[in-house]
């Protein structure tokens, strides 16, 4: 058996193998009262190769099931401990080998977030934040269990006074010396990262007269550049990553690394919650995947990979607020997928990985640029090997009355089941995507 100190070497080591390298996660939110119990969720997460997981409390339920089960789990303090944490070094003591010490290393823990999104707890705790993370450091020293177990804190992207350009990023003034800069400073001190909540969906639903939704959603398109610099940006995300960055550099801590801790986009919305929607989810969380899987960093850090955790992994029917705050899971309470997309490298790049049960392929209602759909529809029906008749003037499901997204969604799925539903058939650029309820064309059902 290894001794304690190495086998926390050991740990330390893989865990900065995986802070190097690109990967991808998902936050276990539990606000819902129909979730499926924790050891299920664990085969859940496992059938689909997740192997980092972000937890919004130290539930010992979950803890246990996580045991031995190979997955990295980041754990949180919540903010209503923050007074208490940053008062009494011996609170931290006791939380620490009452929530982490007496499940780890059994349970690989690699994180511990200290309370979240701080800035707009409407209960003031801000000043709390960076005393409560220095004793929790102080902690994991005490008990030797630093060099294996972060500290950090998810921080909103409200924290930012300036994002656009992205070269222009700066924290809000009244945030910066009292509080950004000590955080940073622990976090460079420690070998820590900074937690950063980002969603490009907020900016989008607000600005979709200014912002393009093929821009939002990682699709083709034209890019931005940034004024000031040159650089050129080919999705929202990498802008807003980078004015983080950016914040970062203008305060000398361009060498703190980040970890993207939330970021998703809600598959049902309000009425005035502009681009929520299913195929808008797929498009986003789809592409993210295959972005960050993809290697290569930001444009301003384009050496550094990108280290993401997808929000969330159930529709929560327990969150207040808008519609969108319960639709914003990658699966149902009954482990059905809300939408089909691949969550690892293995299955984005292999022909048969990333489908569960039968799917169907659409054509996104939401790519406006009409011929790159019509480019794609060409394709499938000429080399695709797709007999596109019966879409055409006198053929069965011919209906003058159709959009082209109408015609082209009968096209991309008869290719898409045709080829075995294999991964990749059903992208064409970003113009279509998997669901898992089949969509009702009538009597044009031949699947």
């Amino acid at each position: 058996m290894e001794s304690l100190p190495a086998l926390f070497f050991i740990l330390s080591s893989l865990r900065l193998v995986l802070c190097d390298s690109a990967a991808v996660g998902v936050n276990y939110g539990r606000l819902a009262n129909n979730l499926p119990p924790p050891p299920q969720v664990v085969q859940l997460l496992n059938q689909q190769g997740i192997t980092k997981v972000k937890l919004y409390d130290t539930d010992s339920t979950v803890l246990s099931a996580l045991s031995g089960s190979g997955i990295s789990v980041t754990v949180s303090l919540p903010n209503e401990q923050l007074s208490d944490a940053a008062a009494d070094p011996s609170f931290t003591d006791e939380w620490l080998q009452s929530n982490v010490l007496g499940y780890h290393p059994n349970t690989l823990i690699e994180a511990i977030a200290v309370g979240n999104e701080v800035f707009v707890d409407p209960n003031d705790t801000t000043p709390f934040l960076v005393p409560a993370m220095k004793n929790m450091y102080a902690s994991l020293v005490k008990f030797g269990a630093e060099a294996s177990i972060k500290v950090s804190s998810p921080i909103a992207l409200s924290a930012l006074e300036s994002s656009y350009p992205s070269s222009s990023g700066a924290f809000k003034s009244d945030l910066t010396e009292s509080v950004i800069k000590p955080l940073l400073n622990f976090l460079k001190q420690t070998d820590s990262f900074l937690m950063m909540n980002v969603y490009p969906f907020f900016a989008y639903s607000a600005n979709s007269d200014t912002i393009s939704s093929d821009y939002a959603l990682f699709r083709d398109n034209t890019g931005v550049t940034d004024p000031n610099n040159g650089l050129v940006y080919k999705s929202l995300f990498e802008a807003q990553m980078d004015a983080v960055f950016a914040a970062m550099d203008a305060l000398g801590f361009g060498d703190v690394k980040m970890v993207v801790s939330e970021t998703g986009w809600p598959s049902k919305g309000d009425e005035d919650e502009i681009g929520a929607g299913l195929e808008t989810a797929a498009a986003y969380n789809g592409n993210l995947v295959r972005r960050v899987l993809g290697g290569n960093g930001t444009p301003l850090r384009p050496e550094e990979p990108l280290n993401v955790y997808l929000f969330a992994l159930f529709n929560e029917n327990g969150k207040p607020g808008p519609t969108s705050e319960r639709n914003y899971g990658l699966f149902y309470p009954n482990e059905q997928k809300v939408y089909d997309i691949s969550l690892t490298l293995q299955s984005t790049n292999n022909d048969g990985g990333g489908v569960l049960g039968q799917t169907w392929c659409m054509a996104s209602g939401d790519h406006h640029d009409e011929k790159k759909l019509r480019e794609a529809l060409d394709y499938v029906c000429d080399e695709g090997g797709v007999d596109c008749s019966w879409i055409q003037p006198g053929g069965e499901c011919y209906d003058p009355a159709d959009s082209v997204v109408a015609q082209a969604s009968l096209a991309f799925n008869r290719y898409y089941q045709m080829n075995g539903r294999r991964g990749g058939t059903c992208y064409f650029g970003g113009a279509a995507y998997v669901v898992t309820q089949s969509p009702n064309f009538g009597d044009c059902e031949f699947w």
